[in-house]
């Protein structure tokens, strides 16, 4: 076979699917402390390049309970229809976006880390070559509780949060499930574990 013809052959075996980078999605119902892992998660990788963290873009401004840029709605379609997000999606009166950037970081073969809905995980599977969903949550009691110190009345009412949060990992097959109670810091060392590591495994 000549040279043109390995080439090709070589080109026309190569996936479709962005890599060799990893990406982690952490999903999850409200209250289960998803960014409280990603925070220090993140703090633990801040000296290592080949780790992110990218900001979500939301049509709801930063909270102490969200780390996240806030675009108005209009902005936040007009960006989305220009392609600027890599996953995008839309839950409770809310845009949420991640930057496309994190393209780049995968293809460089950086592993990203993004708190993410679960109803994008199918999507990034058919993009990605190598996803990750770690589904983080708790006890119902524990949601309950976290999600009214919240008092986020935007988000309906307490009882409706709290069944929005028992369905969200509904039709969902996560690779790794971390159950974050007791001290965060547990959850945050098993999130690392998975970002240094591959396998599906329960916590």
């Amino acid at each position: 076979m000549s040279l043109i013809g390995k080439v090709l052959q070589l080109l026309a075996a190569r996936s479709p699917l962005i890599g060799p980078g990893r990406l982690v999605l952490v999903v999850g119902p409200s209250g289960a402390g998803k960014d409280t892992l990603i925070t220090r998660a993140r703090a633990a990788c801040c000296n290592d390049a080949t780790v992110g963290f990218p900001r979500r873009i939301v049509t709801r401004p930063a909270s102490a309970f969200e780390d996240n840029e806030f675009v108005p709605g209009p902005a936040f379609e007009q960006a989305a229809a220009m392609g600027a997000f890599a996953l995008w999606w839309s839950a409770h009166g809310h845009s949420y976006g991640i930057p496309i950037a994190v393209d780049r970081d995968i293809e460089a073969g950086r592993t990203v880390i993004c708190n993410v809905s679960r109803t994008v995980v199918g999507a990034a599977r058919e993009r990605y070559a190598h996803v990750v969903a770690v589904l983080v949550t708790a006890p119902r009691e524990m949601l309950a509780a976290r999600l009214a110190v919240r008092d986020r009345a935007t988000d309906g009412s307490l009882e409706q949060r709290v069944g929005r949060a028992e369905s969200a990992s509904n039709g969902l097959r996560p690779d790794v499930v971390i159950n974050n109670v007791g001290d965060p810091d547990i959850g945050a060392r098993r999130l690392l574990d998975t970002v240094y590591a591959s396998g599906v495994f329960v916590v």
